[in-house]
């Protein structure tokens, strides 16, 4: 078994094959864990993250594009110009399978084209073409445009305005509404004069054996069908099912992390927007849960046809701003899928600036006009362009909560972990999650070790979300397990049904490999160790894994966890003994163990 990857250096205006053996595939398995292995190979300590020399890597794995249930999926990995630690972000829609039958498991570029430029392969052959006349426009234009050049049988994966700006929150789009979204991942594509990467092909993926693995694909297809998140909320609802659920459990960060509890979150909950704004459910390629919603506000000043919100940006886009119109939520989340950027970096961000400015620190002569209250809707859409063309105010929310939060003399209003801003749960409500959090090699990040699962939604078991007892070992299964997801590659909603059992089952037909679950979870265990030793270079350590002093010091002040804080101290101390980690760092011994780097 063997990955064909391209190596595409654009300072060049070189294209070459690069053939990936089996016994690296065995160690990092494709995806993330490959991805982060050519990182830490190819990149300089301390390289800045808009260096042409830092590498923006696209990966799949080997269950991508096959008949595996929700197999839809890539990753992309490099230099986070946010953070300055390792930036990725996992992507679904359909232009992962799609690069496999177009021919190649990964793509690794390199260097800064002179002029823009955008990628095009199509069945294993690969040529740069001239962008320059899609330079400026969003990524829905940009993909027309790119259709109506090499045909409509096409995918592509793009950037707009906000990638081409150097937005710390620029991401990459594909299919229009799909957004590899966290860590500026689109930043660093746009730093190197790289448009798009448009892909078609017939290659099938290799497996091994056939029979045994439609057997064991039959086996999680049931599996995913009878389970009540994957089978029934999702289907119905979405993503955004979680809005009253996490509301009422006290966890709905509203107002900048200020509480937990936002009084009109019904308002922009998955219910509401199956009464109001949905057109039809959606899918990714392979996928039998159809979480994705097609939207339509007809509504003035908001009218857009498009798809959203997930749980994710009615809660950024929403109650992290005090908003509860859904029509400005919609509308804005389409805004940041067009012209590229992240909504929950991009809403926190905001939200940080609401507190800024409720506090004085942000002079009205800075806003051109706009205002910063809390609750008003036309905010989030006017700040949503602002901050794309870096327009005005949006100039200084393009910088990332951290460093809009530090230039106003308040960084304790950031609300991030790393660099990166944080996502929709008050960790005081959810202690084990705010441990996956403080831990996480990426930064402020809920799918790092999705703790809600067994903290509110009882999967695989139910734990009392607001004790911190226990939960440092839960924590390292979760992340372990989710690197081997994010680099077969699937999708994450997959482990709400199934676990590393299954994933060996289809693994081995694939490969033609011999693995038990022991296995598969030891290369997981491989990978996460090898992004620490990444940030560690980068200058991350123990001091680093923690919270905003908010959620330690400020009690929850209402709802379900009220007077609660993350006793974080306890768990890190538990979760490092457990890691075999010494201040945030791996111990030669573990290293060894784990045959890295």
């Amino acid at each position: 078994m063997e990955y064909t990857v391209l190596r595409v250096d654009l300072g060049k205006d070189k294209i070459t094959e690069e053939k990936i053996g089996e016994k690296t595939i065995q160690k990092f398995l494709g995806g993330r864990g490959l991805g982060v292995k050519i990182l830490y190979d190819e990149t300089k300590a301390g390289i800045d993250a808009f260096d042409p020399e830092n590498r923006l890597i696209f990966m799949t794995g080997y269950a991508t594009g096959t008949p595996v249930p929700l197999s839809g999926r890539f990753h992309v990995i490099t230099k986070s110009p946010l953070t300055g630690g390792i930036g990725d972000s996992n992507c679904g829609g359909q232009f992962g399978p799609k690069l496999r039958f177009a021919g190649y498991e990964g793509i690794i570029f390199q260097g800064r084209a002179d002029e823009p430029v955008y990628l095009y392969i199509e069945d294993g052959h690969a040529e740069l073409k001239d962008a320059s006349r899609m330079w400026g426009k969003g990524t829905w234009t940009t993909e027309d445009m790119i259709r109506e050049e090499v045909g409509k049988d096409v995918n592509i994966a793009s950037i707009g305005p906000a990638g081409e700006n150097r937005v710390m929150q620029a991401a990459i789009i594909n299919d229009k509404h799909r957004a590899a979204g966290r860590t500026g991942v689109g930043a660093v594509m746009g730093s190197k004069n790289l448009k798009a990467i448009a892909v078609k092909g017939n290659r099938k993926p290799e497996i091994q054996d056939e029979a045994k693995l439609k057997e064991a694909v039959e086996n999680i297809r049931k599996i995913v069908r009878e389970n009540p998140v994957t089978g029934e909320s999702l289907p119905k609802y979405g993503t955004a099912v979680l809005v009253n659920i996490i509301n009422e459990t006290g966890g709905f960060p509203t107002r900048n992390f200020k509480t937990g509890v936002f009084e009109k979150a019904a308002d922009i909950s998955g219910e509401r927007i199956a009464e109001t704004v949905l057109v039809k459910k959606k899918a990714c390629w392979g996928c039998i849960v159809a979480c994705g919603r097609v939207s339509r506000v007809k509504t003035p000043p908001y009218q857009v046809d498009g798809e959203g919100p997930e749980y994710e940006t009615a809660w950024s886009l929403g109650a992290m701003c005090g908003i509860n119109d859904l029509n400005a939520v919609v509308k804005a989340h389409n805004i940041c899928d067009d012209l590229g950027m992240d909504p929950i970096s991009f809403g926190s961000t905001v939200a940080c600036a609401m507190e800024l400015y409720e506090k004085g620190k942000i002079p009205e002569e800075k806003l051109g006009g706009m205002t910063l209250e809390w609750g008003n809707p036309q905010t989030v859409v006017e700040l949503a362009w602002r901050t794309a063309y870096r327009d005005g105010f949006g100039d200084e929310i393009a910088m990332g909560a951290k460093r809009l939060a530090a230039k106003y003399g308040m960084p304790e209003l950031s609300m991030d972990v790393k660099g990166l801003e944080l996502p929709a749960y008050d960790p005081r409500a959810y202690k084990g999650h705010g441990l996956g959090y403080a831990t996480s090699n990426r930064g402020g990040c809920h799918l790092r070790a999705y703790m809600i699962a067994p903290e509110v939604l009882g999967i695989p078991e139910k734990l009392d979300p607001l004790t911190p007892e226990g939960k440092a070992e839960w924590v390292r299964i979760f992340q372990d397990l989710f690197c081997v997801v994010d680099s077969m590659v699937v999708c994450k909603f997959s482990t709400f049904a199934i676990g590393a059992e299954e994933f060996v089952s289809v693994t081995n037909p694939i490969t033609g490999w011999d693995w038990t679950a022991d296995d598969i979870m030891k290369a997981g265990e491989r990978i996460y160790n090898l992004e620490r030793l990444y940030i560690n270079r980068e200058g991350f350590d123990g001091k680093d894994d923690t919270l905003p002093k908010r959620l330690l010091e400020e009690p929850m002040p209402e709802g379900a966890a009220k007077g609660h804080v993350v006793e974080l101290k306890q768990m890190l101390e538990e979760y490092y003994r457990i890691r075999g980690w010494v201040n945030g760092r791996p111990t030669e011994e573990k290293l060894k163990e784990l045959e890295i780097p």
